[in-house]
């Protein structure tokens, strides 16, 4: 991969300087894994950060002989900065929901490349703020209608890792169940909002593709305002 397609696909790489993002690439592992693969698994102990070069992968917490999804991340974003930089065992699973591929950079690397490179420990910081603000917002949300919620998820799916496509954006066609969790509202509830939603127009799933299509994209992000 390329330094300069490396910053482009990476928000947390937008500031990094050309030396840190050729060192970066000379020293990352590729990897693949089909879907329903465990990418990371609970309690072990985080030796490396991963950054979704493509594909979609839920980060969850297990219950008992149940779990419960956290969130969802695609391509561009990145996992596993925690467990490194506390120096603690993970305390959630990264699960592959399509067959997706990721890049990782060693522990000991990324955090040496850290403290050379002040724009990226930056941005890094920035990052991590921005991730406290959505869980913030969630928490605002708690008492908001279960419509409201799940239109704010998938506004920032959309945003976030949505394909643009005829004025709307398309995500993967995450299981209703993960998008329960993620939303923090019943699976019924969301199964009964989506249908309305489609049958309103605004979104179109298609399972031969295993994509959901955001066509009113404008009307979900309305919706989403009404917190």
């Amino acid at each position: 991969m390329l330094t300069e397609v490396f910053s482009e696909l990476f928000p947390l790489m937008s500031t990094a300087s050309p030396q840190t993002l050729e060192w970066l690439l000379n020293v990352s592992t590729d990897h693949e894994y089909p879907a329903g693969r465990a990418v990371l698994m609970e309690d072990s102990w985080g030796n490396a950060v991963y950054f979704v070069i493509s594909g979609w992968v839920k980060v969850r917490r297990t219950l008992g002989d149940d779990y419960r999804a956290l969130a969802i991340l695609s391509r561009g974003d990145f996992f596993g900065e925690m467990a490194i930089l506390d120096e603690s065992p993970r305390s959630t699973d990264v699960i592959a929901l399509s067959p997706v591929k990721l890049l990782s950079i060693s522990k000991e690397r990324f955090v040496q490349i850290l403290f050379k490179d002040p724009q990226l420990h930056h941005r890094m910081l920035q990052m991590m703020v921005r991730r406290l603000r959505h869980v913030n917002m969630r928490l605002q949300m708690r008492s908001s209608p279960p419509a409201v919620k799940l239109a704010y998820t998938l506004v920032l799916l959309g945003d976030s890792y949505g394909q643009d496509l005829d004025g709307g954006k398309v995500i993967f066609n995450i299981a209703f169940r993960d998008l329960a969790d993620v939303t923090e509202i019943g699976v019924e509830e969301t199964t009964a909002i989506i249908e309305k939603l489609a049958e309103k127009g605004w979104i179109k799933i298609d399972t031969a593709k295993q994509v959901i299509h955001l066509v009113n994209f404008k009307q979900l992000v309305n919706l989403a305002g009404k917190i």
